[in-house]
């Protein structure tokens, strides 16, 4: 079969197989790997569709006797694509000719009739992560490296920023709560580019902004979806969740209470917010919904509320008893897709503030926008930081 090429070899082209449909439209994925690929590798798809996990169970290509790396993908995924291939890890994953990082392949899978997606790989990456500079500001520190979890019984790094008169001031500060600490600060961590929380404060406070504190807390790896989901998850096994509620209970009752103890905070929940993407936008709405007597300010960027949309809904939609200050802010991009739901993620978040209007809280507590120019990217979430801060922190 022959592969069509663009942009360069590694690069791919769709076409439709004319071939009868079988019992279900089947779409598959078919794969040139580099002739130097060892023979023990196993070869992965990452992308839009589970969590751009580079080693997802359930994701893996299957050598042919031709030589070619196949896969079926679930029925569920049709529409319009993002996804990269890997050896089970970003370090091991795609690359251009000249070594280059390759940037997301896209494609349009169509809702019916048979259809087989081809493409080739130039080269991989060598299993070392290319160093890349630290671009953390002096305001940046670690505030541990194995910070103990016991709802979860686990340890992770968490990061803090503090304003830059911090050392000098005897004011409190408000603290926001970020997930995905590892794409906050520093370009050197990141899987896929950072937000420049850091640079943003920085800037904000020489034009006369107060300050803020910002705690990062790392993603489990293995177990980001467990942790960013609330509910074990009803679209596939393989997306995981259940404990968002320990998560949450972490940050309420174990990291908060030592951020608090050991900083100057304004400990209110007017002035602690909760803030995160895709998945971690998930949790931060769940964490404001769960416990606003705590996080009265929470930033929801382009939420995965797909993977559980019927529970989101429920929860927004619940009446509260008592009422809290609150406020909210959503953003997703209108070039973001979602392929295993029959909504974007736009029609998911307008969906969920409006269940929020009903549930009683007042217009002015939600801010919602969808920019046309918006991609499910750190760039964008970077882009938007600065409105949300200002927003939710309106002094």
């Amino acid at each position: 079969m022959a592969l069509i090429g663009v942009r360069g070899l590694w690069t791919a082209g769709i076409f439709a197989a004319a071939l009868a449909a079988p019992a279900f439209a089947q779409t598959t994925l078919e794969l040139r790997v580099p002739a130097d690929t060892p023979a023990a590798s196993t070869v992965y798809v990452a992308g839009s569709f589970n969590g751009w996990d580079p080693a997802a169970a359930g994701w893996a290509l299957k050598r042919r006797d031709d030589g070619i790396y196949a896969l079926t993908l679930p029925e569920d995924v049709r529409g319009s694509v993002e996804f990269k291939f890997t050896l089970g890890g970003w370090e091991t994953g795609e690359q251009t000719a000249d070594g280059a990082g390759a940037p997301n392949r896209t494609a349009t899978l169509p809702a019916g009739g048979a259809f087989t997606w081809t493409g080739e790989v130039a080269r991989w990456g060598s299993g070392v992560a290319a160093a890349k500079p630290h671009t953390a500001s002096a305001q940046v520190s670690v505030l541990a490296e194995a910070f103990a979890m016991p709802q979860l019984g686990r340890t992770r790094r968490v990061w803090i920023y503090l304003p830059p008169d911090y050392a000098t001031s005897r004011k409190r500060y408000p603290v926001i709560y970020m997930h995905d600490g590892q794409n906050v600060f520093d370009d050197a961590t990141s899987g896929f580019g950072e937000w420049g929380v850091d640079e943003t404060l920085d800037g904000l406070f020489a034009k006369g902004d107060p300050g803020a504190i910002v705690v990062a807390v790392d993603h489990g790896g293995e177990h980001r979806l467990d942790e960013y989901d609330p509910w074990p998850n009803a679209v596939d096994p393989k997306y995981g969740g259940g404990e968002g509620g320990a998560y949450v209970a972490f940050l309420v009752d174990t990291l908060k209470p030592y951020v608090d103890a050991h900083y100057r905070t304004r400990r209110d929940p007017a002035h602690t917010a909760v803030m995160g993407s895709s998945m971690g936008g998930l949790i931060s709405l769940y964490a404001a919904l769960e416990r606003p007597d705590v996080f009265g300010r929470a930033g929801v960027f382009s939420s995965a509320t797909w993977l559980v949309r019927d529970h989101v809904l429920a929860l927004a939609a619940t009446p509260r008893a008592k009422r809290y200050d609150q406020r909210i802010w959503f953003v997703s991009g209108g070039a973001e897709t979602n392929t295993s739901s029959p909504f974007s993620v736009g029609e998911d978040q307008a969906a969920t503030v409006a269940a929020l209007a009903r549930a009683g809280f007042a217009p002015a507590s939600l801010n919602a926008s969808v920019p046309a120019d918006g991609q499910h990217s750190e760039w964008f979430w970077r882009r938007e930081f600065p409105a949300a801060y200002r927003w939710l922190f309106a002094r």
